[in-house]
C-alpha cells in the first residue's frame, strides 16, 4: 500500500482537515472551498430555521450543516448535499427500493430483487429469496447507510438464516431487500448533471502477505498506513466476528503467514468505513460506466449531483449494474484515495452552486479556520448558527521566528498576541526548549509581517532576546492567532474566576487529547507492537467470554 500522506490535495492536507473526521470531512471540505473562495460560510445546528424544510437523517451534530453566500445568492447544505437536489430526490435515493423502481423504469440496469419488511418471518424470506431470486443472494436494509447491514455472497439457506438473524435482530433492521448477487468490480462514481467528476474503486479491506509476518500482523501493518491518512485514519480495520468467519471460511487463522504477494481479502463489502480501500480510477473507468452513472442520476427528478454505485465485469458482456444512489455522498474515498490521484469534488461542487466564481483558484492555499472552535458555540447549543470571519483577501506572507533567551514568560506571549492582531496577522507562539519560543506570523501586508519583526527588537522589559532566527514558513496558516499556554491574570473573583478556570481546563485538555492521540499512533505503528501482536492475540483467546 503507498504512504497515504502523499496522495492529498496540496490545499487539503491532513493538517488542514485534522479536526473534520467522517461526515464532517465532507462538509468542511466543501465550505472551506467557497470561504477561500471569498463566500459567506456560516454552521448551523439542525435547529435553525434555514433547515426546517430541508430532509435531514440521523442525528447530526454541528459540522454537518452550513450555508454559502456570495451576497447575491445563498445556498444551504448539507454535508456534500446542497439544496438544489429536491427533498424527493433525496426521499427516493434513501429508499432502496424507491430507488430501484426508478431506475428500472429509465431502463437502467439494476439486480433482481424483492422487498421484505417486519411482517415477513424468516422462514418467508428463505422460501421466497430463494426461489425467485435465488442464490447468491445481497440483503441489506431498506434504509441503512455506510455499509451497516449489508451482507454478501450468501450462497445457501443456512447462510441466509445466519445472515437475517444478525440484520433483523442484532442490528434491528426489520425490512430487508433481498438482491441477486452480482459479481464484478465495485465503483463509485460522483456525477454532477452530465459529467462525471471523479470514480474509485472499492475494494474490500484486504492484506498483502510477505512470507514473514501473520495476517494478525498484516492488519496492524495496513492500519498503520491507514492512520496516515486523513479519510482513512478513522476507517480502520477493525478486527471481528465478520471477518473472523470470513478468512476462516477460506481457510485461515490470524496467526497464518501468507506468502509473499499472496492478497488476502478480509471481507466482502467493499465499504471504506468497513476497511476498504479506495482506488482512484477517475481517468480509466470505463465509458460504459460512465455512462450508465450519468443516466442514473437523471432517472430520479431533482437528483442534480450525488454518487452512483456500480458494479461491473467487463469480461461478462453484461452491462453495468447500479446498486445504489447517495444524493448525500461521502468523498472521502476520492479526496485522500489509497492509490491514483486525490480529486478536487468540492470545487466542483462550489463551481456548481457559484459558477461566477469559477476563475478564483484555491489549490494554493494554504489559509483555513479552527472548526472546532467554531463550532463551539453550537456545541454548547450557547447558539444556532454561528458565521466565520472571512478568509485573508490576497497572497500570504509568512514568517517563523526562533526566539532565545529570557523569553518564556506569558505576559511576553501575550504582548505577541496583541502586536500580530493589531497588524492584521494571523499565528501562533509556541514554546519549544528550555531558553526558546517559535512564532509564526502571516498577512497579506509583506510589510506587516516586516514591521512585526522590528517590534521584536524592543520587547517588554524582563525580555531579553539573545538571538532571533528567521526562516520562510509553508506550512498551513490558521486564522486567528493561537498561545499555546494563554495568559494567566492573577487574580479573578468568585464567578468569574472559576468561570475561567473551568476554560483554562478545558483547552488543556484537548490539548492532552491531541497529545494522547499521537501517543497512541506512535504506539500502534510502533515496531514493538507488531512484534507483541501474537502475545495479544494469545490473550484475546484466554479473556473470558461475557
Amino acid at each position: 500500500m503507498k504512504d497515504q500522506q502523499m496522495i492529498t490535495l496540496p490545499h487539503l492536507t491532513n493538517d488542514v482537515v485534522r479536526q473534520a473526521k467522517k461526515t464532517k470531512l465532507c462538509a468542511y471540505s466543501v465550505a472551506l472551498e467557497g470561504w477561500r473562495r471569498g463566500l459567506n460560510l456560516k454552521w448551523y445546528t439542525k435547529d435553525s430555521e434555514h433547515f426546517q424544510d430541508m430532509v435531514i437523517f440521523g442525528v447530526n451534530p454541528p459540522g454537518r450543516l452550513f450555508s454559502l453566500s456570495s451576497g447575491e445568492h445563498t445556498h444551504y447544505f448539507f454535508r456534500t448535499r446542497g439544496d438544489k437536489i429536491t427533498n424527493e430526490a433525496v426521499e427516493i435515493g434513501s429508499d432502496k427500493d424507491e430507488t430501484k423502481r426508478y431506475l428500472l423504469n429509465q431502463d437502467v440496469p439494476c439486480p433482481i430483487g424483492k422487498l421484505f419488511n417486519g411482517e415477513h418471518s424468516d422462514e418467508d424470506i428463505v422460501k421466497q429469496a430463494s426461489e425467485e431470486i435465488q442464490y447468491p443472494l445481497v440483503i441489506k436494509p431498506v434504509d441503512g447507510s455506510l455499509g451497516n447491514g449489508v451482507i454478501t455472497n450468501i450462497r445457501n439457506d443456512e447462510e441466509l438464516y445466519h445472515a437475517l438473524r444478525y440484520v433483523r435482530d442484532e442490528l434491528g433492521y426489520q425490512d430487508i431487500i433481498a438482491e441477486r448477487y452480482i459479481t464484478g468490480e465495485e465503483y463509485r462514481v460522483y456525477v454532477i448533471e452530465d459529467e462525471v467528476v471523479a470514480a474509485y474503486n472499492r475494494v474490500p479491506a484486504n492484506v498483502v502477505g510477505d512470507g514473514e509476518h501473520t495476517i494478525e500482523q498484516l492488519i496492524n501493518r495496513k492500519n498503520k498506513e491507514r492512520r496516515k491518512n486523513a479519510r482513512l485514519h478513522s476507517c480502520l480495520i477493525e478486527v471481528d466476528i465478520e471477518i473472523t468467519e470470513f478468512i476462516e471460511k477460506a481457510g485461515y487463522n490470524y496467526d497464518s503467514i501468507p506468502e509473499e504477494g499472496e492478497l488476502i481479502y478480509l471481507r466482502e463489502k467493499t465499504n471504506v468505513s468497513s476497511g476498504g480501500d479506495p482506488i482512484d480510477v477517475t481517468d480509466t473507468i470505463p465509458t460504459e460506466i460512465k455512462e450508465v452513472a450519468v443516466k442514473s442520476l437523471k432517472a430520479v427528478p431533482g437528483l442534480y449531483h450525488g454518487g452512483v454505485d456500480i458494479i461491473y465485469d467487463e469480461n461478462t458482456g453484461i452491462p453495468p449494474v447500479v446498486i445504489e444512489l447517495n444524493p448525500t455522498a461521502q468523498i472521502g474515498g476520492i479526496l485522500y484515495p489509497s492509490e491514483g490521484k486525490a480529486r478536487d469534488i468540492p470545487k466542483a461542487i462550489v463551481d456548481y452552486y457559484f459558477p461566477e466564481t469559477k476563475e478564483i483558484d484555491t489549490s494554493k492555499s494554504k489559509v483555513y479556520f479552527d472548526l472546532n472552535a467554531v463550532l463551539e458555540p453550537l456545541t454548547d447549543r450557547s447558539a444556532v448558527e454561528v458565521e466565520v470571519s472571512d478568509a485573508p483577501d490576497g497572497k500570504l506572507y509568512a514568517r517563523k521566528y526562533t526566539l532565545k533567551g529570557r523569553v518564556r514568560r506569558n505576559s511576553f506571549h501575550q504582548w505577541m498576541k496583541e502586536q500580530a492582531q493589531s497588524l492584521g496577522l494571523h499565528g501562533y507562539v509556541q514554546r519549544s526548549l528550555k531558553d526558546e519560543v517559535e512564532v509564526v506570523v502571516a498577512g497579506t501586508s509583506r510589510e506587516k509581517v516586516r514591521e512585526f519583526r522590528e517590534l521584536l527588537n524592543n520587547p517588554p522589559k524582563k525580555v531579553k532576546i539573545r538571538q532571533i532566527e528567521s526562516d520562510r514558513y509553508e506550512d498551513p496558516i490558521k486564522i486567528g492567532f493561537e498561545i499555546d499556554e494563554p495568559y494567566n491574570p492573577k487574580s479573578f473573583k468568585s464567578l468569574g474566576s472559576a468561570i475561567y478556570n473551568m476554560e483554562r481546563e478545558l483547552q488543556k485538555s484537548h490539548k492532552r487529547k491531541e497529545k494522547l492521540e499521537k501517543e497512541i499512533d506512535k504506539i500502534i505503528t510502533s515496531t514493538s507492537w507488531e512484534k507483541t501482536s501474537n502475545i495479544r492475540s494469545i490473550t484475546r483467546k484466554l479473556r473470558p467470554s461475557k
